[in-house]
């Protein structure tokens, strides 16, 4: 798997967990109906257009439970895939399939969902040096999965979360006591605790941009809820002094003219908090 899960994440754990949540003592089901020994194949249809993502995760599923399944995959993540398209193929015992199928299909539709979002908004900004970013707006013990379809539809990942990145957003500035203020204290705090961790600062409007260019000490200013014309008027003002990002209100309609500002990233929560999955299915292959 060439994605990076973040050192604390541990992807047997999760699988492990996952089929536990769903299993439990047994999938009765199954166990009560198939001949232990009845081996068979299933193969994962496409049913609506989109990009295909998860294929990596599905197969370590797979082994997770079982090692002598076998997975044959003719189209790779980052696949564009219309309806009736076979991802993989799936052989072995058949009551393993069946008791991994729901599992693997959950997170390949909502991986392959956010890819498929991710690529519409990247496709949009084509041509423009802005980079689609996801937030963390995930579903909590997803979120690594989440990430990683967001990379697999062309985005790039922000924070992975509080640990790995200062950002000071409105509600840290007021309760801070201004911009100055947090500034001053986050470089404080990171040298007591001897931390290197980039630092992004939320403005709301022009004034709280110039004060952040007065105090400096960031790696990225965050425009915040601005319209496409004041964020060309924000960054005459920055003038490449510091990176750019534009957030808030920002939709498939409108994504392109906050490209065409010249802004460095646009985040978009919408890409993981309200995607909607991608429709697939595993289905058994009838050798009668």
């Amino acid at each position: 798997m060439p994605f990076s899960f973040p050192k604390s994440f541990d992807l047997n754990k999760f699988i492990d967990q996952s089929l536990l949540e769903d299993v439990g003592d047994g999938d009765h089901t199954s166990l009560s109906t198939i001949n232990p020994d009845k081996t068979g194949e299933a193969k994962l249809l496409v049913k609506e257009d989109g990009i295909i993502a998860g294929v990596e995760l599905a197969i370590a599923i797979f082994k997770r439970f079982d090692k002598q399944l076998k997975v044959t995959t003719y189209i790779a993540d980052g696949t564009k895939v219309k309806k009736g398209d076979v991802i993989f193929s799936v052989k072995g015992k058949s009551i393993s399939i069946l008791t991994t199928e729901r599992l693997a299909l959950n997170c390949m539709q909502r991986m392959s969902g956010i890819a498929t979002k991710t690529h519409s908004l990247v496709e949009l900004c084509k041509g423009t040096n802005a980079k689609v970013l996801d937030t963390r707006k995930t579903t909590p013990l997803f979120r690594p999965f989440e990430k990683w379809a967001v990379t697999i539809g062309g985005g790039v990942n922000h924070r992975y979360g509080l640990y790995d990145m200062v950002l000071i957003k409105d509600n840290h500035i007021d309760y801070a006591g201004g911009i100055t203020e947090a500034i001053k204290s986050t470089h404080e705090y990171l040298k007591k605790k001897r931390k290197k961790l980039s630092i992004e600062i939320e403005t709301r409007n022009l004034n709280e941009i110039k004060e952040v260019l007065a105090c400096g000490g960031v790696q990225r200013i965050l425009l915040d809820n601005f319209k496409p014309a004041q964020i060309k008027n924000a960054l005459r003002i920055i003038n490449g002094k510091f990176e750019t990002e534009a957030s808030g209100n920002i939709t498939e309609k409108n994504i392109r003219k906050y490209a065409l500002t010249g802004v460095d990233f646009i985040s978009s929560g919408s890409l993981t908090h309200s995607v909607k999955s991608l429709d697939l299915s595993l289905k058994a292959v009838r050798n009668d």
